[in-house]
């Protein structure tokens, strides 16, 4: 049975390409090719919509939608989801894979791995070969410090350039809280052997980690 397959992705050539590349196969059919995910759900409200069953999601679109905003929408609409991407970002990676995605595939794989990849994650599993390890372990998230969720929110806040007593009155807490949660943050890095005394170093780790924009997220 065809897998009916729809791409998300805002650069013309890279959707000539995938729609020769599944239009060679005899697993995929692709449904159609669109710049953004609102484009892709009018269409798939519209009269006579096909049901389609996976979406290859590029990371950055032109619109600078979030990653994690753009998976949850595709997941909402019933699609499975397999990011197809350069991979180059940091941040973005980091919002992807917090969200519900079936897989991560990088553009530079040859035309058998994007279809297998395409075959399982459009069967509901996840797209997890050696691959799969690869890129993970090569990515820069993968000496990513884990950090608690309150921690994240702090270190974003206070690394996008708020004070310490900016972040206790945006997120509630007391002033003594949020210098304890930063000194926690600072000690997690220092143990890992990277440096983050400074506003200016911690702001350099959250960057390196995705928890900000960095110079190529822009």
């Amino acid at each position: 049975m065809s897998i009916n397959v729809v791409a998300v992705d805002d650069h013309d050539v890279a959707l000539v390409g995938i729609r020769s590349v599944l239009e060679g196969s005899e697993v995929c059919n692709l449904v159609g090719g669109f710049s953004d995910v609102d484009t892709l759900a009018e269409f798939l409200d519209g009269p006579g919509a096909p049901k389609v069953d996976l979406a290859l999601l590029d990371l950055r679109l032109g619109d600078d939608s979030d990653p994690y905003v753009n998976v949850t929408r595709l997941r909402e609409l019933g699609l499975k989801v397999l990011v197809f991407s350069a991979m180059e970002s940091p941040f973005y990676m980091r919002r992807a894979l917090l969200a519900d995605v079936n897989g991560m595939v990088q553009k530079s794989v040859d035309v058998s791995e994007l279809i297998g990849a395409i075959r399982t994650a459009a069967a509901g599993n996840t797209y997890a070969t050696s691959d799969w390890a690869s890129l993970i372990d090569s990515d820069p998230l993968a000496e990513a410090i884990d950090l608690t969720e309150r921690q994240q929110e702090i270190l974003v806040l206070y690394a996008s350039g708020m004070t310490a007593d900016s972040v206790a009155r945006a997120t509630g807490l007391k002033d003594p809280t949020v210098q304890d949660h930063l000194n926690r943050i600072r000690r997690k890095y220092v143990d890992a052997g990277r440096r983050a005394n400074t506003k200016v170093e911690l702001y350099r780790r959250a960057q390196q980690d995705g928890y900000v924009r960095g110079p190529l997220d822009h």
